[in-house]
């Protein structure tokens, strides 16, 4: 019996030692934003692709879930029926709500003993933190610029640039182009999408929460006016198409397809503008309208605190991984979102992407008067709530004032009970 127990043993040595093995590899179940036919699906793909190649025991299996609205949504439906992903890309104003009811893994001690927290710029570092700690790391980091179509300022009658620098301005212009060119079909200017309207309250110096106090916004009067403005636009002026207020998207469809001169919208635009107006393309700081002030917006990555260890350990490698700089300059390259890496410029694709792409680095410069944004957990309800609203105001079917001032209360009596 021992020499059969011998060599038994002895076999199997023997074949463990001529075996070669390939381990579980853990996976990541990852939740985004970017529609993978677009570049910035294919520059996150591309990502996700050198991350697996230096890490083959973890898989990253990523899902486009839609936009950062979808995302919430289907995050808040996911949870309870225990179908949510292990790590997700939450939008920089929403994710205070999931981090304050404990959905979100607390990610600071992981950051801490990071190197890449030295190397994130300042605003990129801010950006994550709710309350005092960590829970998410930036990933794409944006401000809204002021993009147009020079063939369409051309055709309008501009010999030179006009100045775009406060409201006046921009409704001069625009008014120029569609009576010049209203009769082709094309407009002067896309109605504003909500990241581009809260720019134009802040411009207008005020803002919809205060970011510092939490205090409610919406119906001071400089917010007040900001709509008023950016509603007249639709309803009164008509120089914005009606098509842009009730399908955001479709006002940057129409200017991508050089049916809009201007468009104000995300820097993360960039790289599909620059690819459908190529030289047509001109990018320009947001205006100065009271003062010059920039929101922060994009998302980042978080971890949800239903993932087991060893996931969350593998999903913050591959957090790390994207925002180092080779990563971040591939992203910053492809899509025009603004380098969140300090060592992001000394890469060669960034080189490159800087000398060849004329206005990549607009929002990189708006950064000396751009500012974070709140988070507390009101604003996704705010936020949700505030489409509907510019609708009926932007339309025409109900008056500013009465709007914002019922919307503040709203949003003030959300607040009281969230925080109970």
């Amino acid at each position: 019996m021992r020499k059969l127990i011998n060599l038994v043993g002895a076999g199997v040595i023997a074949l463990l030692g001529s075996a070669q093995f390939s381990f579980a590899e853990t996976t990541v179940t990852f939740w985004h934003s970017f529609n993978t036919e677009k570049p910035n699906g294919k520059a996150l793909a591309k990502i996700i692709d050198n991350f697996e190649a230096a890490n083959p025991d973890i898989k990253i299996d990523a899902q486009f879930i839609g936009n950062y609205n979808d995302i919430v949504a289907k995050l808040q439906a996911a949870i309870p029926a225990h179908r949510e992903p292990d790590a997700v890309i939450m939008e920089v104003t929403r994710y205070g709500l999931f981090a304050d009811r404990g959905v979100l893994t607390d990610l600071t001690d992981y950051l801490a003993n990071d190197p890449l927290k030295d190397n994130l710029f300042d605003f990129a570092r801010e950006v994550g933190v709710f309350e005092g700690k960590n829970y998410i790391v930036p990933f794409n980091s944006s401000t809204p610029v002021l993009y147009f179509n020079k063939d369409i300022f051309a055709r309008a009658g501009f010999t030179e640039e006009p100045s775009l620098k406060n409201y006046a301005d921009i409704l001069s212009v625009s008014k120029q182009i569609s009576e010049k060119l209203g009769g082709e079909g094309i407009s002067g200017i896309a109605a504003p999408g909500q990241f581009a309207r809260w720019g134009l309250v802040m411009d207008n110096d005020s803002d919809l929460i205060d970011s510092k106090s939490g205090e409610i916004l919406l119906d001071s009067e400089n917010t007040k006016d900001a709509y008023k403005w950016m509603a007249s636009l639709v309803h009164e002026y008509k120089v914005a198409s009606a098509d842009g207020v009730t399908k955001e998207n479709m006002g940057r469809d129409a200017f991508l397809q050089g049916k809009v001169g201007i468009m104000m919208n995300s820097t993360g635009n960039y790289g599909r503008s620059k690819k459908a107006l190529g030289d047509n393309l001109a990018v320009r700081p947001m205006p100065c309208n009271k003062v010059c002030s920039v929101p922060i917006g994009g998302a980042g990555i978080g971890i949800l605190s239903t993932a087991d260890q060893d996931v969350k350990d593998a999903a913050y490698k591959f957090i790390s991984f994207a925002a180092n700089p080779e990563s971040n300059a591939i992203w910053f390259a492809d899509t025009g979102y603004m380098p969140i890496n300090k060592h992001t410029a000394e890469q060669d694709l960034a080189k490159e992407a800087l000398t060849n792409n004329p206005g990549i680095d607009v929002a990189i410069k708006q950064l000396d008067f751009a500012r974070g944004r709140p988070r507390p957990p009101v604003v996704t309800w705010m936020r949700a709530s505030e489409y509907d609203l510019w609708q009926a105001m932007a339309l025409g079917q109900r008056d500013v004032e009465e709007v914002l001032t019922e919307f503040a209360a709203k949003t003030r009596a959300e607040a009281e009970r969230l925080a109970k």
